[in-house]
């Protein structure tokens, strides 16, 4: 009784009255989920089911990065490789997505991965650990938003290019227009915040309509390949030494359109009911992406022409688009690409500045106090904002002096994704082996949590393997994967950190997870929330 009390107490408090009052009944479980992780309320609750779904599903885009991403499947696989590869990605990556969907519900934080290990670790090695996985975290996320924006820039020149053959972008231009776009994300991140939901749904609207708009004009157009050539045909055209281990390699290029959908994640405590919606759109997200993306992927392959032609071109999309007969028809294929792909960038700098200020709430960075605090009027951090679009700005600008080595730390972030799901699922794994109890869970794998948690651990420790591979052979300095290296210095600088602050300034979130054991909230937590 004093729980429930003390629970209403907390929905009615002035911190809580930035969401709903509408829906008292979602946010009792909100405020109940964070009462247990040790946590304040200090954001609104305004995502609801669909506005998160359209926060995920946009930022994934997987139709569009099908047709901007796969050069490497089409080189390691040619068409029927790609979409044999595309299908047991698929199959296997869902293992990870329901894994991170679960851990959602159990602890639907913010911080998310490290949040999750230190709930989950040992007792001896929780801190260590969390820590490690909060750092690895904020390098997969932080150049997000830069690896967003080069695409955009690629596709932009594509559209001058389709009327004038001679075009193409300086270094300077290029870098000065990722800027550009980066400060369009501000907006709806800042003073626009409150329209961000209706924002998100809005171009959930667009993501569907453009897949339509994109692949109609294809299909009656575009002449077509042969079903065995899109299907049957498997090439190796990346000199590797047989074709299994390229088809192997070409899988990483696929995993670029599915990744991401932890993004849901980091956005928890500003969605209401967030322990049950969290999971469903992050699922849903990847079924309806994973569906489409497949859709578009055959279309790809069916209207692209020769494979060679494609391999010879700087965007093989391009000669897709091409097909449908005139670039002004190409061009307004484009657009759509285009347009949809600015919006995703808003959910990039949302991610990316809720992790960064999850884990600085919890003392893990330099500049914990200022990174953490909440702007009052607005509800956001925009310090950690502003941090956020600084550093994806030194990124952009790095492209001035090498594209090569931009494109470098730009590659580290597929690791850094699956670092983070090998820590996390491998420490829930654990938990499941020793037969410790876990939170409860409103959205669960029930007994299945353990066989799908195994297969996606297995499966993020093979895959992250091949990342670390180059698309093709010979092995030059220009098409060498620097991400092994890169991803070292990563681990040196968090360990580093570590010894010199980390271990006596983090505080692991499990410090004031209350009832992680037995899932029953002991009425010393509240006291402790109070407090802290």
């Amino acid at each position: 009784m004093e729980l429930k009390e003390s629970v209403q107490s907390s929905v009615d408090s002035p911190a809580v009255s930035l969401g709903s009052q509408d829906h008292t009944g979602r946010l009792y479980n909100d405020q109940e989920d964070m009462l247990r992780l040790g946590k304040k309320q200090e954001v609104p609750r305004n995502f609801k089911f669909f506005a998160t779904l359209g926060f995920v599903a946009v930022f994934v885009s997987s139709w569009e990065f099908v047709l901007v991403s796969t050069w490497g499947g089409l080189l390691n696989g040619g068409f029927g490789g790609l979409i044999w590869e595309y299908l047991w990605t698929f199959c296997l990556y869902s293992t990870v997505v329901v894994s991170l969907a679960e851990m959602s519900s159990m602890a639907p934080t913010a911080g998310g991965q490290y949040h999750w290990v230190s709930e989950f670790a040992p007792p001896w090695c929780q801190k260590f650990l969390s820590y490690m996985a909060g750092w690895t975290s904020i390098v997969a996320w932080q150049p997000a938003l830069a690896g967003g924006l080069y695409p955009i820039i690629v596709i932009l020149e594509t559209m001058i290019v389709y009327w004038n053959e001679d075009f193409a972008f300086t270094r300077w231009q290029q870098s000065l227009l990722m800027i550009a776009f980066g400060f369009l994300t501000i907006p709806f991140n800042t003073f626009w915040r409150r329209f961000l939901p209706m924002f998100e749904i809005i171009v959930l609207v667009l993501h569907f309509a453009g897949f339509f708009a994109t692949i109609l004009p294809l299909w009656i157009l575009a002449p077509k390949n042969s079903a065995s050539e899109v299907f049957t045909e498997v090439v190796n055209s990346g000199g590797w030494s047989n074709t299994g281990l390229s088809l192997l390699i070409g899988q990483v290029t696929v995993l670029y359109c599915m990744a991401g959908f932890d993004s849901a994640v980091h956005l928890a405590e500003e969605v209401e009911d967030a322990a049950r919606n969290v999971p469903r759109s992050m699922v849903w997200a990847f079924l309806l992406n994973g569906c489409m993306g497949f859709v578009m992927l055959i279309t790809y392959c069916f209207c692209i022409g020769s494979l060679d032609s494609a391999l010879e071109a700087d965007e093989p999309f391009v000669n897709t688009f091409l097909n449908v007969g005139s670039p002004g028809g190409a061009t307004g294929l484009t657009l759509i690409l285009f347009v949809l792909l600015i919006c995703g960038n808003n959910t990039c700098t949302t991610t990316e500045s809720r992790q960064l200020w999850a884990f600085s709430r919890d003392h893990g960075l330099p500049g914990s106090a200022w990174l953490s605090k909440i702007h009052p009027t607005w509800g956001v951090p925009v310090n950690c904002i502003m941090v956020t679009i600084a550093i994806n700005i030194v990124l952009c600008l790095i492209n001035l002096g090498s594209d090569v080595a931009f494109n470098i730390i730009i590659s580290i972030q597929m690791v850094g994704f699956l670092a983070t799901y090998i820590i996390s699922i491998g420490c829930l794994l654990g938990k499941r082996l020793r037969g410790e109890p876990l939170p409860p869970a409103r959205w669960s794998l029930g007994r299945w949590g353990l066989p799908i948690n195994a297969i996606a651990l297995c499966y993020s420790c093979f895959f992250i393997i091949f990342c670390f591979f180059p698309l093709e052979t010979p092995v030059t300095a220009d098409n060498m994967n620097y991400a092994i290296a890169i991803f070292a210095v990563v681990i040196a600088v968090s360990l580093g950190f570590w010894f010199v602050q980390g271990r006596k300034t983090y505080t692991a979130p499990v410090v004031f997870t209350a009832g992680h054991r037995t899932g029953d909230m002991p009425l010393q937590s509240i006291a402790m929330l109070r407090k802290r």
